[in-house]
């Protein structure tokens, strides 16, 4: 039998070098995307098992007063410390790095056993921390988050116009054809789901002013995006405002079905089942914009390009890296992405999802309920109007500042 554990075991580890060995002939950035799942997969876990153990710890039960939801929060919080941690440390180190003759190049896509042990050591030290340190910690991790938060609202104002560019270029009547029936569909699909949102959150016989306002809100602010849009005097479009007032509705739903089901104006009444099914709807949704943000990182217009990067886009495929196949070239190339913010757009979001899974440490709520509280309420309804706010500046920033270059 020892024999056997011990034939299963070798052939294990050698799957996982396999596994890794293999990472940097492929897409690194894609591989930095699994671990921050497997991070998520880890941190759900820990969450739903970890308690009775951490009660254990003599370090971290300082206090007879800890609830089962604090002990919950303490296992996602000291698992997000230690990603966060990783991916801070890649973020210094690639700090300046402009060609592919740096050595630290080969850090960034190769090594991965290495990189493998050094996070799960992260994670694992993090668990005899004090309490203290992941107390400041999960302070600051609120900020990260809605850092991420606004790295997704830039990221989605910079594919609605690419989207509308791309399409206008063509110059064709089908093209211009499609452009204002998607943007009518999206308008059309606002103020309807808007409606839906006042039978949802504004039941008969209660006092709902503060739900009203935020739905009578995201429907102004669409309309507003409409008018200064087609107005003459601003280079606009309709697409881009219909598919920024679809998302501000969206993000209005998401702050109000947030609110604790306690209060009279939620009217979701959700049970267990629906609330881990909205749990998973919520990592799978982290996990996709996190690879969205990395990978749009990595186009040269977009945030920290190294200014020896290519400029004004080429045509590779976003999941590809382009280093692959080059290393042995003599000649410096520039790398075609900024290696450093790559680390940074993971190292907030490994916040964000901490927040996303303790409910941004708010202890009001049960602790079988996730992204609940007046807190995440707050902070989706201020990003759907961050959204709006930089939209709109997006439109008049070339009247205000006629000397400036915005595209």
């Amino acid at each position: 039998m020892s024999c056997l554990a011990c034939c299963c075991a070798s052939a294990t580890c050698g799957l996982c070098s396999s596994v890794a060995s293999g990472i940097s002939r492929k897409s690194a950035r894609i591989a930095y995307c699994g671990l921050f799942g497997a991070s998520l997969v880890v941190s759900w876990i820990l969450r739903e098992t970890a308690a009775p153990l951490l009660e254990k710890f003599s370090w971290i039960n300082t206090s007879d007063s800890y609830t089962k939801e604090w002990y919950q929060q303490q296992a996602v919080l000291r698992v997000s410390f230690g990603n966060f941690l990783f991916f801070a440390i890649y973020a210094l180190i690639m700090i300046g790095v402009k060609d592919q003759n740096d050595r630290r190049d080969s850090w960034h896509h190769g090594g991965w056993p290495l990189k493998m042990i050094v996070w799960f050591l992260l994670v694992v030290l993090m668990f005899f921390v004090p309490n203290v340190i992941v107390s400041i910690y999960g302070t600051l991790a609120k900020f990260g988050a809605g850092a991420f938060l606004l790295v997704q609202v830039v990221l989605l104002l910079d594919a609605t116009h690419n989207w509308n560019d791309s399409w206008v270029e063509k110059d064709e009547r089908k093209w211009f054809i499609a452009l204002l029936v998607i943007s009518v569909v999206c308008y059309l699909a606002t103020y309807a789901f808007s409606g839906v949102l006042f039978m949802w959150f504004n039941p008969s016989g209660h006092d709902c002013g503060l739900n009203v306002f935020f739905i009578v809100m995201t429907m102004i602010l669409a309309f507003v995006f409409a008018i200064i849009a087609l107005h003459p005097a601003v280079n606009g479009s309709l697409l881009p405002a219909s598919v920024i007032s679809v998302y501000c509705a969206y993000v209005c739903y998401t702050g109000l079905s947030s609110e604790p089901h306690d209060y009279v104006c939620n009217g979701l009444n959700r049970s267990k089942a629906v609330t881990a099914s909205t749990l998973t709807l919520g990592m799978l949704t982290t996990v996709l914009s996190v690879l969205y943000s990395a990978l749009r990182a990595g186009s040269s217009t977009t945030f920290l390009s190294p200014p020896s990067s290519p400029r004004a886009g080429g045509k590779e495929a976003l999941l590809e890296d382009p280093e692959d196949g080059k290393k042995g070239e003599a000649e410096a190339r520039p790398v075609s992405y900024s290696y450093s913010f790559f680390h940074i757009i993971f190292a907030l979001a490994s916040m964000y999802a901490a927040m996303l899974l303790s409910g941004w440490t708010d202890s009001s709520e049960s602790a079988s309920l996730i992204d609940v509280g007046w807190t995440s309420v707050w902070v989706k309804i201020c990003t759907g109007w961050v959204t709006a706010a930089l939209y709109i500046w997006t439109l008049i920033a070339p009247l205000i500042l006629p000397d400036r270059e915005f595209y």
